[in-house]
């Protein structure tokens, strides 16, 4: 069993500033009234009572009562929901936003800006956080199952009785299981759960006979009552694989979808932390976790959410000169209380919307998660083609390797996503993911440096991201996210025309598609080292990307977001974290040209061929955003790729 380690990876500058502490806490430090309630409580019992205010009317949000004040405005206010809108991105931005429970409440250690990802408010679940609210979670002991295996179900309740029902979701969901009145059961749960896992015991039990379970992904559903007879609900999820998948071809899709199962462990933060965040230094920048277990719920929001919830990207909203950096996201979570991290990764936001695109277009999805790519090595051998979607930013070492086997055994990989970065371990059983980021954080750095969990592109790993999917997020990063290229056009601008995938399409040389308010290349985006010759992009090769790879269109990108207000406003990709990553990663060795002092990047949509097999590659977490928003171009794309990958017709050339 791996160990966590306690090395604090931060390297940045510290400082102070004064504080003042809120009501109920000792100025002087120790014990604070036994009053106040922690932070998470009081935050939400604050929100909940301003929009119960205005919502009753008993806010006057006009005139001088209410004037919004982020970024130091002031202007009138007329609408209470406003109002509580304000109220909420105050509590989140603001420079003196704090802690209840401040060890010492005169001055703080300061580590440059705050920045919005790293405030620790928002909502945590975990049993007993919010007392008097309801409580029912679900999880299941595996991601994917066979049919003919038995899913087992984990609950945990503060209701006397509850239901469960699992829908086979995508374009027509459908109910394929309900059972009501199952006894209830609170059950104890370790502190550290998102780490160890919550160790409930077994609930219900599933078996999947066979022929009455496709191969699809299955929302589970835990319901109950509340006192006053309003409806709570929470997910789970699993999905079950094609027995056929190992066989000489599987006729019955056309391609199977590779679910990002460690990207949403990476950022599932139920149990109070993730590896990102949520254990606490004592101040405003919690620590991240560099275990995630899969023995868990996962966060509300990423498996169901609403579909006019806003995504990571700016998205349609228009950023004006001298305008505070906003997260459409983060603000969300926090009025409908949400996980922070919902639009971040998970079926909801990403995987869903191209199954139901799919699905809806005619096409025979099969599902695997990356879980199964990581123990069973031929479990693409029966297919075509796979496929990848959003954010799709952590894989482990065997994960790559089945997935290059399949590729140059002449398989076909479209990957419709962005942000290919870093390396992750599991443990043997399978239960816990390990990502330390940086070499120096990592027990196993000395004993087996080339699984070091960190980026791709760190000299003693050896295996360049770019190898496998064309693209790296090392060259990419963000675009239309807070102050990164916010009033960029959000589109792709074409270099060449002429590619297969452009085919029917009309774009020409120097076009660009997927533009505001579509905003297809947005958020995080993949791309390569390149230069220019006669007016057409080339790879370098410096950064393992294929020399023979196509670039077919662009968009400019930024490392990070620069800290141009002295702390004053909040970023959330601050540009020193990637820096100081690359410094750590490359600590003893010299860091190469390519990416020394580079604050500049690019994304991408390329192709290459791989030995016998292909790939294209469409380096940007919003490609699905295009097939949300009807997008002709991103559609015709699409299809191209997909039905020149499935064999259902032969490349447009």
């Amino acid at each position: 069993m791996e160990q966590q380690s306690n090395h604090v990876t931060s390297c940045q500058k510290v400082r102070t500033r004064s504080i003042t502490p809120p009501p109920g806490a000792n100025p002087k430090g120790g014990a604070v009234d036994k009053s106040s309630k922690n932070s998470a409580q009081l935050l939400s019992s604050r929100l909940l009572q301003w929009i119960s205010m205005a919502q009753s009317g008993a806010i006057e949000a006009s005139g001088d009562n209410a004037r919004d004040e982020v970024g130091g405005q002031e202007k009138a206010v007329s609408d209470p929901a406003d109002w509580v809108s304000i109220q909420v991105l105050r509590q989140l931005t603001s420079a003196a936003a704090v802690l209840i429970e401040f060890p010492n409440w005169q001055v703080r250690p300061h580590t440059e800006a705050d920045y919005a990802w790293s405030r620790p408010f928002g909502l945590v679940e975990k049993p007993g956080m919010y007392p008097n609210e309801p409580e029912a979670w679900v999880y299941c002991d595996k991601f994917s199952y066979e049919e003919g295996e038995t899913v087992s179900l984990k609950t945990h309740t503060t209701a006397e009785t509850y239901d469960i029902e699992i829908i086979r979701d995508g374009f027509r969901p459908i109910t394929v299981y309900l059972k009501t009145g199952l006894p209830g059961r609170r059950c104890d749960t370790p502190n550290d759960a998102y780490a160890t896992g919550c160790g409930w015991p077994e609930a219900l039990r599933i078996h999947l006979e066979e022929g009455r379970w496709e191969s699809a992904f299955y929302l589970v559903i835990i319901r109950i009552k509340e006192f006053h007879g309003r409806i709570h609900e929470r997910e789970g999820f699993f999905i079950v694989k094609d027995k056929q998948r190992n066989g000489p071809n599987v006729s019955t899709a056309d391609f199977v979808l590779i679910h990002a199962t460690s990207t949403l462990l990476a950022y599932n933060d139920w149990g109070g932390a993730n590896h990102y965040r949520g254990i606490s230094d004592g101040y405003q920048d919690d620590e991240p976790s560099p275990l995630s277990s899969t023995q868990r719920p996962i966060a509300r929001g990423m498996l169901k959410i609403p579909q006019n919830a806003p995504r990571e990207a700016s998205g349609p909203m228009k950023v004006q000169m001298g305008d505070t950096p906003r997260y459409p996201s983060l603000e969300y979570s926090w009025y409908f209380r949400y996980s922070r991290h919902y639009a971040d990764a998970g079926w909801a936001t990403y995987e869903r919307p191209f199954v139901v695109w799919a699905e809806k277009n005619g096409y025979r999805v099969h599902h695997l998660t990356q879980s199964d790519l990581h123990t069973e090595p031929g479990c693409l051998a029966g297919y075509k083609a796979a496929v990848c979607v959003g954010h799709d930013e952590y894989w482990s070492w065997e994960q790559r390797d089945t997935m290059d086997a399949f590729v140059n055994s002449g398989g076909k990989l479209a990957r419709f996503g962005g942000n290919y970065i870093w390396q992750v371990r599991f443990d043997d059983a399978l239960q816990t993911q390990y990502c330390y980021r940086v070499p120096q954080a990592d027990p196993e750095t000395e004993r087996n440096p080339t699984r070091v969990t960190t980026f791709w592109d760190c000299p003693m790993i050896g295996r360049p991201g770019a190898q496998t999917v064309g693209l790296t997020g090392m060259m990419g990063c963000y675009t239309r996210y807070g102050m990164a290229s916010p009033r960029s056009s959000g589109g792709f601008q074409v270099y060449r025309p002429d590619h297969w995938a452009l085919a029917g399409t009309s774009l020409r040389y120097g076009d660009s598609f997927g533009t505001d308010p579509v905003n297809l290349a947005a958020f995080e985006v993949d791309g390569v080292d390149y230069y220019f010759k006669k007016g057409l992009p080339y790879p370098t090769g410096h950064d393992g990307a294929p020399t023979s790879l196509e670039i077919i269109a662009m968009c400019p990108a930024t490392f990070g977001e620069r800290d141009i207000s002295g702390g004053r406003e909040p970023i959330g990709g601050p540009l020193r974290e990637v820096v100081e990553v690359i410094e750590l990663g490359f600590e003893g060795s010299e860091i190469p040209d390519y990416l020394r002092d580079r604050e500049y990047g690019s994304g991408m949509v390329a192709s290459f061929t791989k030995e016998k097999g292909e790939v294209f590659c469409a380096g940007t977490c919003e490609w699905v955003a295009g097939l949300i928003r009807r997008d002709d171009f991103t559609e015709l794309i699409t299809k191209n790729v997909l039905d020149s990958f499935s064999g259902k017709r032969d490349k447009a050339v």
